[in-house]
């Protein structure tokens, strides 16, 4: 994400948490292609804006796991006193590896903390490639568990592909995590917050997008649709919005899109949402979506 923008909201939530304690305590520009699903709003759940502010995960492993999700609240200190202040939208394997995406204000590099289904924790820092951006706003492992995407802030035309860390036999924490690859999307997307595998060859975004001026709505949920699994060889990415992100407040202002979630157990994608000005306590939403 956009750093100045990203830690203008850390500030928001800080101040406004602060004040509570203190207190009490539109068609798409592009047509949606044929194959576009449908995903219909089924319900939703308040995300608090400390913990469940940024990103979540299904965990598939170990059996019965709950939900994972991050915000400024679960960063832990050390990793903050280390400059990595930023986490982002999270995912994790069909077998039990637990990642999630960090950023820092400056510098040259971008990190990836894995749990593994044992429970410990590695890091994994990438170098940035000529024209990569600081930014690390999610990631998301490829169904056979073997590549991670990954994505840049702003106006894009691709998504990153890096070997998964902790899974792929190639990586390790004592050395630099390498690009593998690129998605080369057919369509900029804009403020990408995270993206999930659907199938080894789609992925569902959500958009941050504040303009519209893409695809004809803001924030919108993204298909891509890719040409051939991921993996060392590029590929491309044919991208559809399929429909404009719910935004519902108390507050009137600026929403802000945020992490993205597929269960394939269940069939349900969950997105997060937050709220603008004061309402990002009270009624920022995890919302649930079918498929029809």
């Amino acid at each position: 994400m956009r750093l100045p923008s990203r830690h203008r909201r850390h500030a928001v939530l800080a101040g406004l948490v602060t004040l509570v304690t203190a207190a009490a305590l539109s068609v798409a520009a592009t047509a949606p292609a044929a194959a576009a699903d449908t995903w219909t709003e089924v319900g939703s759940d308040r995300a608090d804006p400390l913990t469940e502010s940024q990103g979540l995960a299904s965990v598939e492993v170990p059996a019965g796991s709950p939900n994972r999700y991050t915000g400024i609240g679960t960063i832990p200190f050390g990793l903050t006193l280390r400059g990595w202040n930023h986490v982002g939208d999270p995912d994790a394997s069909y077998n039990g590896y637990y990642i999630e995406p960090y950023q820092a204000d400056s510098g040259n590099a971008k990190m990836y903390r894995v749990q593994a289904p044992g429970g410990a924790w590695s890091e994994y820092v990438h170098t940035l490639s000529p024209g990569e951006a600081l930014n690390n706003s999610f990631d998301t492992i490829s169904p056979n568990g073997s590549w991670m995407v990954s994505g840049e802030w702003g106006t894009m035309n691709r998504l990153l592909v890096f070997p998964t860390p902790g899974v792929n036999p190639s990586t390790s924490p004592s050395a630099n995590l390498p690009q593998a690859s690129s998605i080369n999307l057919d369509h900029a997307v804009r403020d990408v917050q995270g993206c999930d595998f659907v199938t080894s060859t789609q992925l569902l975004c959500a958009s941050d997008d504040p303009e519209g001026s893409l695809f004809g709505i803001t924030k919108p949920l993204l298909q891509i649709d890719l040409s051939a699994e991921t993996g060392t060889s590029d590929v491309t990415g044919h991208v559809t919005a399929l429909r404009q992100l719910p935004l519902r407040s108390s507050c009137s202002g600026g929403f802000e899109a945020e992490g993205i979630d597929y269960d394939r157990r269940t069939g349900t994608l969950r997105v997060i949402v937050v709220s603008p000005g004061f309402c990002v306590l009270t009624d920022s939403k995890t919302y649930r979506f079918t498929r029809s």
